[in-house]
């Protein structure tokens, strides 16, 4: 088996993380986000600490529709990863597509994400995002709550 060198694997994580939200997988978000501290880049509120948490607070404000999905792509990019003592941020850029019953196929969010990954048993793991928000499109499909 090869390594993965650190920027690829984080890299692979992040899309994993995109991968889990967009088919609504619970138990790989539990799991993805385990060691990870989710907070709001603007007010800069911690929202939740870990995978229980993470998820509770993702089933709250995120509507779950009859596939038992999201119905929504998150399309991550623009990757930038600097190393340091304590392991590596990333700033990224995400953009979030949606399509419903109700809503044509669109861009709906997009924002960044300002991440921290620590290697912990010799897996990179996220454990810090602060997610700002840049541009809001119809989320009334997507989202429990209003931004």
């Amino acid at each position: 088996m090869h390594e993965t060198a650190p920027a690829t694997a984080i890299t692979n994580e992040l899309h994993r993380i995109a991968e889990a939200m967009d088919a609504a997988d619970y138990d790989a978000l539990r799991s993805l986000l385990a060691h990870a501290s989710l907070i709001d880049g603007i007010s800069g509120s911690e929202l939740a600490r870990g995978g229980d948490a993470a998820v509770e607070h993702l089933t709250a404000v995120v509507r779950t529709h009859p596939d038992g999905t999201w119905r929504t792509r998150h399309v991550t990019t623009n990757a930038i990863i600097d190393f340091d003592d304590e392991g590596a941020t990333c700033r990224s850029v995400y953009t979030l597509f949606q399509h419903t019953e109700r809503l044509a196929l669109q861009p709906i969010l997009t924002g960044r994400y300002h991440d921290r990954f620590a290697e912990i048993g010799g897996t990179w793991r996220l454990v810090e995002r602060r997610y700002f928000v840049d541009l809001v499109g119809d989320l009334d499909d997507h989202l429990t709550i209003t931004l």
